[in-house]
Formats: structure tokens, sequence, C-alpha cells
């Protein structure tokens, strides 16, 4: 049996042998950009993705169904998405955050990144919303994404402000950005990416802790 050597990162490879390189590690973050768009045409066969009737029969997040009892929306509204350029804006980012923040945490890991911190995004727009008194239809993976770009800050204090290809600068400038754009634009829920950003980079820092701790024991 051959072993396959370990890739590297490289600054002189090519971008194309780079991301063909990473893909073969990042199982997970394909599953669930596919189970999203699987999702999205589904949705989009059936009734129409910007149809909000139908989006909280699907299961979008509605704050008064919340406040009934319907907890499980919180959850099942990171699978739907408003439109076409909302899943493309949404898969696009994720496609990409999602390769480093896999290979770097593993698979189970990133899945509780993603699945935890988009739930902890979508809890704090929940409050948000009940303290203003707004009753919205919600739905998008932007929480979760906002996890992995939380994590993602997280891990590069951790290493020095460096790991591969990204910088702490330039990362912390993309998640400062983006966080700006959130809240000044109309139709987007900002708590949502604030609250995924918080819940990423606690979950993040609990992982990372638990692991020095495992290690230590091991040693």
């Amino acid at each position: 049996m051959q072993n396959t050597p370990e890739w590297r990162y490289n600054p002189d490879e090519d971008i194309i042998d780079r991301m063909r390189h990473r893909r073969q590690k990042s199982i997970v973050n394909y599953i669930i950009v596919a189970a999203n768009i699987l999702i999205f045409l589904i949705v989009e066969m059936t009734g129409g993705s910007e149809n909000a009737e139908h989006m909280i029969r699907c299961g979008a997040s509605y704050t008064p169904y919340v406040q009934a009892g319907e907890y499980y929306r919180l959850f099942t509204s990171m699978f739907l998405h408003f439109g076409l350029r909302h899943l493309l804006n949404n898969m696009v980012l994720l496609f990409f955050l999602g390769d480093y923040m896999e290979r770097f945490l593993g698979k189970v890991r990133y899945l509780i990144l993603y699945l935890g911190g988009g739930l902890l995004g979508n809890v704090f727009s929940y409050w948000n919303e009940v303290q203003q008194g707004d009753n919205v239809v919600s739905a998008g993976a932007s929480g979760a994404i906002f996890a992995v770009l939380g994590g993602m800050v997280i891990l590069l204090l951790m290493n020095r402000g460096r790991l591969e290809d990204l910088s702490l600068t330039r990362v912390l400038l993309m998640a400062v950005l983006s966080l700006y754009v959130g809240f000044q634009s109309s139709g987007v829920d900002g708590f949502a990416h604030l609250g995924g950003f918080l819940g990423g980079a606690l979950l993040t820092a609990i992982i990372g802790l638990l692991q020095k701790a495992g290690n230590r024991r091991n040693y």
C-alpha cells in the first residue's frame, strides 16, 4: 500500500492546483453546500423560494411561530434561501471559507462549528426580533457562514496570525466590512450575522481549549 504525502501550502503553487488538493479533504463542506442547493430546488419547485408563506411552511423562522414553541425553525431556517441570488452569495462564500475550516478543525468539529454557530446566530436574531416587536420571516445560511468566519479569526489568533495563505489582518477586515454592510443594508439580518460570528468564535475557542487540555493529558 502506498501512502499519499500530506499536502502543505506552497505559495508558488498555481491556485487551481492548490484548490484541487484542498477539495479532497472537505467532504462535510461539500455535503452542506449540496444540501442547501437541493433544498432550494425542492422549495423552488413546490411553491417558490420568494413566497414568504411557502417559506414558512418549509421551515423558515417566523417570530410568532417560534414564540409559540416551534423552536425547530431556528435550525431549519439555516437551510432555506430567498431566491437564487441569496443562495449563490452564501454558497460561494461557504465553498471557500468552509474548505479552510474543515481542514483545520476536522470533519466533526467543523460540523459542530457550522451548525452550532448558525443556531446561535439565529437565536440572537430571534432575541432581537422579540425585543423590537418585529414579526419577521427569516431564512439563510449566513449566520452559520459568519460562525465559520468567527472561528477562522480565533484560529488565526491561536496560530500567530497566519494559516497557509490566510492572514489575521485580511480576515478581520473582511469580517468587519461584512458585518457593517449587513447592518447597513435593508432586508439583511445583521443580528444573525453578528450572533453567528460571536458564536463561531466562542465555539472555536472552546474546541481549541479542549484540544489543548486533551494534548496535555496525553503527554
